[in-house]
């Protein structure tokens, strides 16, 4: 149920893969954890200049696995927020690394998965894949830095929209408003990662692991948003709204969320 991660070295990129097709790439404890490793050991790795990110089965992430966090609603709070840190340190590791990391989106990355893409420093998505927030629509708030990418990226009336509809949102419409970088056909998206990270990873590595720091440091950090994220999750997890928005989920049927 947690699936796996899988890494390959293309000369001096490193292809971080989330590999289970059958949940399309839902993001587990384990995954988690395996990813902030492959970010960490990008980090350390001198013969490793680029890291690309991409799913496997022709789908980027589906998101967090919703039937581990309703059962999660039984547990203690300190357990929720330890589940959520698990996320968010990769996040960190991603944002902390001092190497370019490319997003190669094929089909929908939601939730969690949207996250991800978001927190990697340039985005390759194909022609047909979408994105998705989704948290509202089963009561949660947002998780893996996405409110702090939403305010670097686009307005907050764009934010709103996002945030509050969770509908999907086309890769052409975010490349028009530059979050997505480039567009490639259907299928080619790793193949244009792997590429564009190719060439980067011939440039002055730590010049632009400076470049990034600046970006960063421009914009603010993104670990406090991740601490308030994680505190809302947790509130949001334990709410009426959300037993309701993930029964209705599993159950396919409207949300009723009533006045609490």
């Amino acid at each position: 149920m947690n699936g796996r991660i899988t890494t390959e070295r293309q000369g001096r990129v490193l292809v971080v893969t989330m590999d289970d097709p059958a949940s399309r790439n839902a993001l587990g404890a384990d995954m988690m954890a395996q990813g902030r490793e492959a970010i960490d050991l990008a980090t350390q790795d001198d013969g490793i200049a680029a890291v690309v990110i991409a799913g496997a089965g022709g789908a980027f992430s589906s998101g967090a696995h919703l039937s581990r966090l309703y059962n999660h609603r039984s547990k203690a709070r300190f357990e929720n927020r330890d589940g959520i840190e698990r996320f968010h340190g990769w996040i960190r590791a991603m944002r902390d690394c001092p190497k370019p990391i490319i997003a190669a989106v094929e089909g929908p990355a939601a939730g969690a998965g949207f996250a991800l893409a978001l927190a990697s420093d340039l985005i390759v998505a194909a022609e047909d894949a979408e994105f998705l927030t989704a948290y509202l629509r089963v009561g949660l708030t947002a998780d893996g830095g996405i409110s702090a990418s939403f305010a670097r990226a686009i307005p907050p009336q764009l934010a709103a929209e996002f945030m509050f509809e969770g509908g999907r949102i086309g890769a052409q419409r975010l490349h028009t408003l530059g979050v997505v970088n480039r567009i490639a056909p259907s299928g080619q998206a790793l193949a244009d990662a792997v590429a564009w990270a190719t060439r980067l990873a011939e440039g002055p590595r730590v010049a632009m692991g400076r470049a990034k720091r600046l970006i960063d440091s421009a914009y603010g950090s993104i670990a406090a948003q991740l601490g308030r994220e994680s505190d809302q999750f947790v509130e949001a997890l334990h709410h009426a709204e959300a037993s309701e928005g993930i029964a209705a989920f599993f159950e396919k049927r409207t949300p009723k969320f009533g006045a609490e």
